[in-house]
C-alpha cells in the first residue's frame, strides 16, 4: 500500500465518521500521512486527530481513538496505535508495502507525476545573461536547477516554460562591439571593455567571417561587430546550454521588448492603476504604497526609460502571454530586487503572493587540489560553465549544483566529483542503477521471468524488502514538496536514501538463485523489487536532468 492509497482509505473512513455523526465541525479535504523517524512506531504515523480536534471541539485522545478504530479496519492496516497528544501511528500487514512493486511497473516513467500544480501556467525565468561573454558559474547553478525545477514543477502537472532573457541592449553591448572591433584591429582594448581570450577568438571568427568588416571605423566598425559579436556569443551561450541539458521554449530579447512599444507605453498602462504621478519632470510609479523602500523613476526628466520600467513591461508581458505564476531565479546579488518586484506586481494590480515567485541562488566556489579556482583561461575572470563541464562532466555538475538548497552558497571539490567511490553522490546513486541493470540482465541469462504476473507481494516481509519497498512508495510525495516549495534538491537528497536501501536490501536479500538452485517465486518477486526500485532511480534521475547509467 502506497501512501496515495493509504490517505484516501484514511479520508474515506474520516468522511464515513462524519457522516455518522461520530464528529462533528467541518470536514478536512485530505488526510496526511508520513513516515515516522523510529519505524518501531509504525510503518506510517497521521495528526489526523489533532487536525479534526479544534473544528470538531473534542479533545484530540477522543478524537484519535475513533480514527484508530475506524483505521484498524482499513485492509492492509494490522493496527492503529494512539500516541502522545493525539498522533496515530499505523502498521501495515506484513507484505502490504511491496504492492507498490506494481504500480511501479505499471506506470513506469510516469511513476511519481502528480496533479498538484494542475494546469496552472508557470513562466520560469532561470537566466539572464548578456550576450557578451560565456555563462559563468552564478549562471551554471542556475542552468541546474532552473532546469530541474521546470521538470518538477511539470511532474506536478504544471505547464512550465523555460525563459532566458537576454541583456542585449545597452552600454554593455557597445563596450563589447568596441573590444572586438580593438582586437580585430591590434588596438588596446578599452579599459573598461571585456578582455579575455575569448574577445580575441570572437574578433578573428568575424573577420574571417567577413574580411571587409576591418575596413569600417568609428560607430559603423562598433555596430558591425557587436552585431556580428552578439550573433555568434549568444549561439555559443545556446550550444554551450543544450550540451549542458537545459533547454529553453523561449530566448527572450531586452531590444525586442523596447522595439515593441510595451516600454515606452508602460507608464500609460499603469495609470489607471493610480499608482503612476509626475515630479520634478519624471514620471514615478508609487512602490512605496506596497512595502517599497522608495519610489521608482519610470521616465526621467529628460524622456530616457529606467531599467525598473524594461523590468516592469517584461512582467506586463509574461502575464499578457497567458502565465498565472511568474518565478525569476535570480544571483545573490539581486536581493534588494525582491521587494521592489512585489512593489511592482502589486502596481499592476496583480497579487505577488499569486502572480510573482523570486528565488535568489547564493554564490558557487570551485576546489580544485584543495585551492579555489578564480580565474578562466577563456573568460579572464570566474570559471565558465563550459569549463566546469570539461573537468568533472554534464552529470557530476548538474547533480551536485541541484543537491544543495539554492539560497546557501555552494562549494564544488572537483577531486571529489572525479571519484568513482561512494563518496561521490551522483557516482553513488548512478551505480545503483547501474548494479540494479546488471543484476537484471543476469536475471535474464539465467531464464527467470521478471514479470509483473509473477509478483508475490506477501512473499517481500523482511524489514530490508519492507523498507525498500516503503522508500519507493515515499518518491510521488517527494516529488511533489520538491515541485510545491520550488527545492528540487529534495529529489537528490531522496535517490541517496533510496540508493541507501536498495545497497541495505542487496546485502541482507539474495536475488538471483545460486548453482544448481531453482528459481522460486521468491527470486522473481525480489528480481521484481529491484526492477521497481531502478525504475524510480531513473525517474528521479531524469528530473534532475541526469543520466541513468545501466553500466558503470
Amino acid at each position: 500500500m502506497n501512501p496515495g492509497d493509504l490517505e484516501a482509505a484514511l479520508m474515506a473512513k474520516v468522511r464515513s465518521l462524519f457522516a455518522s455523526g461520530a464528529i462533528g465541525g467541518a470536514i478536512p479535504d485530505r488526510i496526511s500521512v508520513e513516515r515516522p523517524k523510529n519505524r518501531d512506531h509504525g510503518d506510517f504515523a497521521t495528526s489526523a486527530a489533532l487536525q479534526l480536534a479544534k473544528s470538531a471541539g473534542i479533545p484530540p485522545r477522543e478524537i484519535a481513538q475513533l480514527l484508530a478504530t475506524a483505521f484498524a479496519e482499513i485492509d492492509g492496516v494490522e493496527k492503529a496505535e494512539i500516541a502522545g497528544p493525539g498522533f496515530i501511528n499505523l502498521t501495515l500487514v506484513s507484505g502490504a508495502q511491496s504492492a507498490i512493486v506494481k504500480t511501479v511497473l505499471e506506470q513506469g516513467k510516469k511513476y511519481g507525476e502528480g496533479n498538484l500544480l494542475a494546469d496552472v501556467k508557470i513562466n520560469l525565468e532561470f537566466i539572464s545573461a548578456n550576450p557578451t561573454g560565456p555563462l559563468h558559474l552564478g549562471h551554471t547553478r542556475w542552468a541546474a536547477v532552473g532546469d530541474a525545477m521546470a521538470r518538477v514543477l511539470s511532474a506536478a502537472g504544471a505547464k512550465v516554460t523555460r525563459e532566458f532573457y537576454i541583456n542585449d541592449r545597452g552600454n554593455q553591448m557597445d563596450l563589447f562591439g568596441a573590444s572586438l572591433a580593438a582586437s580585430a584591429h591590434g588596438l588596446p582594448i578599452p579599459e573598461n571593455g571585456y578582455h579575455g581570450e575569448y574577445i580575441k577568438e570572437l574578433a578573428k571568427e568575424i573577420v574571417a567571417q567577413n574580411p571587409e568588416i576591418n575596413k569600417l571605423s568609428g560607430d559603423d566598425s562598433l555596430v558591425a561587430f557587436r552585431e556580428a559579436g552578439y550573433k555568434l556569443q549568444l549561439a555559443q551561450q545556446q550550444g554551450v546550454l543544450r550540451n549542458f541539458g537545459s533547454i529553453f521554449d523561449v530566448w527572450y530579447s531586452e531590444r525586442k521588448l523596447h522595439d515593441s512599444g510595451a516600454v515606452a507605453n508602460v507608464a500609460e498602462k499603469l495609470k489607471k492603476n493610480g499608482h503612476v504621478y509626475e515630479d520634478a519632470g519624471a514620471t514615478w510609479l508609487r512602490t512605496t504604497d506596497f512595502g517599497d523602500d522608495k519610489d521608482r523613476v519610470l521616465v526621467k526628466a529628460d524622456g530616457e526609460q529606467t531599467y525598473f520600467t524594461s523590468d516592469t513591461a517584461y512582467y506586463l508581458d509574461k502575464r499578457s502571454r497567458g502565465f498565472d505564476l511568474c518565478i525569476y531565479l535570480l544571483g545573490a546579488d539581486h536581493h534588494g530586487y525582491v521587494g521592489r518586484l512585489k512593489a511592482l506586481v502589486s502596481c499592476t494590480g496583480d497579487d505577488p503572493a499569486k502572480n510573482l515567485q523570486v528565488l535568489i541562488g547564493q554564490m558557487v566556489k570551485i576546489i580544485e587540489n584543495g585551492e579555489e579556482l578564480k580565474l578562466s583561461k577563456r573568460a579572464g575572470t570566474i570559471i565558465t560553465l563550459e569549463e566546469l563541464v570539461e573537468k568533472v562532466g554534464v552529470d557530476a555538475a548538474r547533480y551536485s549544483l541541484t543537491r544543495y538548497p539554492t539560497d546557501t552558497p555552494l562549494t564544488l571539490d572537483v577531486d571529489l566529483l572525479k571519484k568513482r567511490t561512494n563518496e561521490n553522490p551522483v557516482f553513488y546513486v548512478q551505480y545503483a542503477h547501474a548494479r540494479i541493470s546488471a543484476l537484471l540482465r543476469n536475471a535474464k541469462e539465467l531464464g527467470m521471468k521478471v514479470e509483473i504476473a509473477d509478483f508475490k507481494q506477501e512473499l517481500l516481509d523482511s524489514e530490508a524488502e519492507e523498507a525498500l519497498a516503503a522508500s519507493i512508495a515515499h518518491f510521488p510525495k517527494v516529488v511533489a514538496s520538491a515541485a510545491e516549495l520550488r527545492e528540487p534538491h529534495r529529489v537528490a537528497r531522496y535517490l541517496e536514501e533510496l540508493a541507501g536501501h536498495y545497497h541495505h536490501f542487496y546485502a541482507h536479500s539474495r536475488v538471483l538463485p545460486m548453482g544448481d538452485e531453482p528459481i522460486t517465486a521468491l527470486h522473481q518477486s525480489r528480481a521484481l523489487l529491484c526492477d521497481a526500485t531502478r525504475q524510480v532511480l531513473a525517474n528521479g534521475l531524469a528530473l534532475l536532468g541526469v543520466s541513468a547509467p545501466e553500466k558503470m
